[in-house]
C-alpha cells in the first residue's frame, strides 16, 4: 500500500492515536508492575514456588488468548458500525457479546477446572511441584465466568472508542490484587519502616495466596466491566431482547472463529514450547518464567498501539475513508517503531538489574540476562507485527493472521526448538533463538500482506 502524495506521515493524527492508546498502555504498565511484585513475592518463597507458578503460565495464555479472540469479532463489527454511523447495530452487537460472555464463560469454567490436576503433568513439570501447581491453577480459574466477561466486554468498550473505562477497572483490579498479595502470600511478620518496627498481618498461604488474590481481582473486574457496559451512554444494550441475533452474531463469529483458532493453535504451541523448556530443568523453567515477566513490561507499547490501530482501522473502513485509513496506519506504525526501539534498548541495557528483582540465584540471573538481551534486538519487529495484526482485526480480516501464525509457530518455533533441545542437546538460549526467528517470520509476512492492501475492506463485503 504505497502513496505518492505529499506528507507521507500526517502528524495531525497523533492526538487521536494516543488518546486511544495511552489508557491501554497505562493499564498494561500498572498490571505489569503488579505482576512484577507478584512474581517477586512468590520468588522470595524459593525457586520451586516460581517454577510451580511458571509451569502452568502458558496454559493461562492459551485460555486468555482464546477468550480474547471471541471479542475480536465484536471489535471489528462494532468499530465499523460506529464508523458508518449505524449505532443501533452497534448496540445489538454489544448484547450478542454479553450473551457470548455468559455462555463461553460457563463452558470454560467447567472445562478448565475439570483438568486442573492434569495440567502440570501435561506441562512436564517436576513431580515435586505438580501438586502445588495444580492447586494454584484451580484457584486461579475459579472465577472464569467474570474473567471472560472482563475480556470480551472490555474489548467491546475499546471498539467503541472508550479505552478509559477498561483502564479504570484494570487499575482497581491491580490494586485489589496487590493488597491481597501483601496479606495472603506471606505470614505475619515484622517490617522496619523509617526505623520503626511494624507488625504486618499475613495469612501465610504462599503460592495459593497469590492465586486467591488474582481470583478475587478477576471477580471484581468481571462485575465492574459488565456494569460499566450496561451504564454506558453510547453502547448500553439495556432494553434489547436477550436472545441470539444471527444477523449480528453470524458476521461476528465469522471474524472471531479464525482468530480463536489462531490464538488457540498459537497458545497450544506456547504450551508445547514451555513443556520442552520445563524438561530442561528447574533453572531453565525459572529463568524462562522470569524472562517472560521482565520482557512483558517492554512490549507494552505494542498492546496500546494494537488497540488504537484496531479501533481506528474499523472506523475508517466503516466510513469508507481509505485516505484516513492509510494515514492512520502509517502513523501508528511509525509511533510503534520509535517506542519499541526505545524500550528494546532499555531492556538490553538493564536486563541484569531487572532479573535481579526476581531471583538471587546467579545461574538463573545469568541465563535470564542472555535470553533477554537476545530478544531485545527483535522488539521493534515484534511491535510492528502487533500493530499490523490489530489493523487486520479492525478490518475483520482474521484468516490471514490465522494461517501465518499457525504455520510460523509450529514450523519455526516448535519444530526448531524440538531439534535444538531434544536432538542437538542445546539449552534455553537456543529455544529463545527459535522464538525470535518465529517473530521475525510473522513480521515479514504481515508486512508483505499489509502492503498488498487486500485486507482493507468492510466486513459486509465479506459476509454479504
Amino acid at each position: 500500500m504505497s502513496s505518492t502524495q505529499k506528507g507521507y506521515f500526517d502528524f495531525s493524527y497523533l492526538p487521536v492515536i494516543f488518546t486511544l492508546a495511552w489508557p491501554t498502555m497505562l493499564e498494561e504498565i500498572l498490571s505489569t508492575a503488579v505482576q512484577y511484585i507478584d512474581t517477586a513475592m512468590v520468588g522470595s518463597l524459593g525457586t520451586k514456588a516460581t517454577a510451580a507458578v511458571g509451569s502452568t503460565s502458558t496454559v493461562s495464555w492459551l485460555v486468555y488468548s482464546t477468550v480474547y479472540a471471541l471479542g475480536v469479532g465484536f471489535l471489528a463489527y462494532i468499530s465499523q458500525a460506529r464508523g458508518r454511523g449505524d449505532y443501533d447495530r452497534a448496540k445489538r452487537a454489544v448484547m450478542q457479546a454479553v450473551i457470548t460472555s455468559v455462555v463461553m464463560g460457563t463452558i470454560f469454567t467447567v472445562a478448565i477446572l475439570s483438568v486442573s490436576r492434569l495440567v502440570p503433568v501435561w506441562m512436564n513439570a517436576d513431580e515435586d511441584i505438580r501438586e502445588l501447581a495444580s492447586r494454584y491453577f484451580f484457584v486461579l480459574y475459579l472465577p472464569m465466568l467474570p474473567r471472560t466477561a472482563n475480556m470480551i466486554l472490555g474489548t467491546v468498550l475499546r471498539a467503541s472508542g472508550d479505552t478509559k473505562t477498561p483502564m479504570r477497572v484494570g487499575l482497581s483490579m491491580n490494586a485489589i490484587n496487590l493488597i491481597l498479595n501483601l496479606i495472603l502470600i506471606k505470614p505475619t511478620r515484622v517490617v522496619s519502616i523509617l526505623g520503626k518496627d511494624i507488625t504486618v498481618f499475613g495469612a501465610g498461604m504462599g503460592v495459593i495466596g497469590a492465586a486467591a488474590a488474582s481470583a478475587v481481582s478477576f471477580l471484581y473486574g468481571g462485575i465492574a466491566i459488565t456494569v460499566s457496559v450496561f451504564r454506558h451512554e453510547d453502547i448500553s444494550p439495556k432494553g434489547l431482547p436477550v436472545r441470539i441475533d444471527w444477523e449480528i452474531m453470524g458476521p461476528c463469529l465469522r471474524t472471531a472463529i479464525p482468530n480463536m483458532f489462531q490464538r488457540f493453535g498459537s497458545s497450544l504451541g506456547y504450551v508445547v514450547f514451555a513443556s520442552m523448556i520445563n524438561s530442561l530443568g528447574g533453572i531453565s523453567t525459572a529463568a524462562h518464567t522470569i524472562a517472560n515477566t521482565v520482557e512483558s513490561a517492554f512490549y507494552i507499547p505494542g498492546f496500546g498501539m494494537m488497540a488504537a490501530a484496531a479501533t481506528l482501522t474499523g472506523n475508517a473502513i466503516g466510513a469508507g475513508d481509505k485516505e484516513r485509513l492509510h494515514k492512520v496506519s502509517r502513523m501508528t506504525i511509525l509511533c510503534e517503531v520509535l517506542m519499541m526501539v526505545f524500550t528494546g534498548s532499555l531492556l538490553f541495557i538493564f536486563a541484569p538489574k531487572m532479573v535481579g528483582i526476581f531471583s538471587k540465584d546467579m545461574a538463573v540471573i545469568a541465563l535470564c540476562t542472555t535470553v533477554l538481551r537476545m530478544v531485545a534486538c527483535s522488539e521493534p519487529f515484534f511491535g510492528v507485527s502487533n500493530v499490523l495484526e490489530g489493523m487486520l482485526q479492525g478490518a475483520g480480516d482474521t484468516r490471514f493472521s490465522f494461517a501465518v501464525n499457525i504455520i510460523a509457530i509450529w514450523t519455526v518455533r516448535i519444530l526448531g526448538t524440538f531439534i535444538c533441545t531434544r536432538l542437538l542437546g542445546l539449552g534455553l538460549e537456543a529455544a529463545w533463538g527459535c522464538m525470535i526467528a518465529h517473530n521475525m517470520t510473522t513480521f515479514i509476512c504481515y508486512t508483505i500482506y499489509y502492503r498488498s492492501g487486500k485486507w482493507a475492506h468492510p466486513i459486509s463485503e465479506e459476509t454479504a
